[in-house]
């Protein structure tokens, strides 16, 4: 009868899946970071056509964050979540993921743009440490031509979107939580 020693094979081969498996995630993440990055140029362009005057917020903005495809939904309860970039004296740092949750009258499904400005190092730095929560006194702009030419900041922040599809019908109070990870 003839043994071998299996457990180091065994151990070379689970390392090797391990390693396979990682690389497979990450390239998927990569991939999936690059489309971000690219949707969120694309939504960037957008909104500068739509208002040209915006230029000025993104050259003067202590930093931006922009979320491409924003999906929200609700009836009686409803949410909405979207992932972007950010931006800090206007180089590319991170990237963004947005949750929010509203409770109040509403009802059907949406789907935008959104972009946040941070007017000042201190809003930025709270975005980054994830203390930014804007509620119902930080209200956003839909993006049009001129919109943006008299925005005001409210407590540092900014915000515009830009519809691109569906119908949302709301009257609801919630609040929007922000999560940054380097790049």
């Amino acid at each position: 009868m003839h043994f071998t020693n299996t457990r180091p094979t065994k151990l070379f081969l689970l390392c090797l899946s391990f390693l396979m498996i990682s690389s497979f995630a990450n390239a998927q993440s990569s991939k999936k970071d690059q489309q971000i990055i690219e949707d969120s140029q694309e939504a960037k362009a957008e909104f500068l056509e739509d208002d040209p005057s915006m230029s000025e917020l993104f050259e003067n903005a202590y930093g931006y964050i922009i979320l491409p495809n924003v999906g929200k939904g609700g009836l009686g309860v409803g949410g909405a979540a979207g992932n972007g970039v950010a931006y800090e004296q206007g180089q590319f740092v991170g990237f963004a993921k947005m949750t929010q949750i509203t409770i109040g009258f509403q009802a059907g499904g949406q789907a935008y743009s959104e972009v946040v400005f941070f007017e000042d190092e201190e809003s930025w730095d709270r975005f980054k440490t994830g203390k930014i929560e804007m509620a119902a006194q930080v209200s956003a702009v839909a993006a049009a031509s001129g919109a943006s030419a008299n925005a005001e900041y409210v407590d540092g922040v900014a915000v515009f979107t830009r519809t691109k599809g569906g119908l949302m019908y709301e009257a609801s109070v919630g609040g929007q939580q922000f999560k940054f990870r380097e790049n």
